[in-house]
């Protein structure tokens, strides 16, 4: 049997605002993403693409359409259903949002905890392996003010991945990187993802790294326009 699609959109159509300032910002918006698939997403500043991420990631609530992750329907989903399937997705931005108070171990584990079923050594375990997963085994105990940019980014792709989510959105998850580094980060969660059989949907303004996915979509104003397969 088929697996369903990870997300799978159709005539989706989002505003900002009330009666005389409403603005309409997306516009019939259709995506169908695969378990396993890297899509990424292009297009200029303002053209609606985080709002789209936003949708899809259950941080806010659509308005219009059919919008599902992980074959739940998120139009008209209660908040506690929208927490449900926070569970299952990870998120990583381009600011990388680590606690700045805790350790990079710590920073990964607390993805874990909304996970009830798994017990604090269990936790702790799983954390420290994914961070060795990404080439961090040695600054497991250091703190964010003594981690690179790229070592940043680095530990927020463990605590997004360490709980093995179905899909993983990235909002510009290199535009703080230098080539090189920002190179070896899509690397690491295209590798990762593959591994997990997770989706990944990434928008980027950066040209370089096209060539990690399998297909690239483009937004403008508001309006989605997918694209085939790639042949990398």
């Amino acid at each position: 049997m088929l697996k369903p699609f990870v997300v799978n959109i159709k005539n989706l159509n989002h505003y900002f605002g009330q009666q005389s300032l409403k603005t309409q910002i997306l516009f019939d918006i259709n995506l169908k993403i695969k378990y396993g698939e890297v899509v990424i997403m292009t297009g200029p500043s303002g053209s609606g693409k985080t709002t789209l991420l936003s949708l899809i990631g259950g941080l806010r609530s659509s308005q219009e359409g059919s919008l599902k992750v992980l074959n739940q329907e998120l139009h008209g989903a209660s908040n506690d259903q929208l927490v449900q399937i926070r569970r299952h997705i990870g998120y990583i931005f381009q600011a990388h949002n680590l606690l700045e108070f805790l350790t990079a171990r710590q920073n990964v584990q607390v993805a874990l905890e909304i996970h009830k079923e798994i017990s604090p050594q269990d936790a702790r375990f799983k954390s420290e392996a994914i961070l060795q997963d990404v080439k961090l085994h040695n600054r497991v105990n250091y703190y964010p003010h003594d981690l690179s940019g790229g070592q940043k980014q680095r530990v927020a792709i463990a605590r997004a991945l360490v709980s093995h989510p179905k899909l993983v959105l990235a909002d510009e998850p290199t535009a703080a990187l230098d080539s090189k580094t920002g190179r070896e980060i899509v690397e690491l969660m295209q590798r990762l993802a593959k591994q997990q059989e997770c989706a990944i949907l990434m928008v980027t303004h950066d040209n370089r790294i096209l060539d990690i996915a399998d297909r690239i979509i483009h937004m403008e104003d508001g309006r989605l326009f997918t694209g085939e397969m790639t042949s990398l």
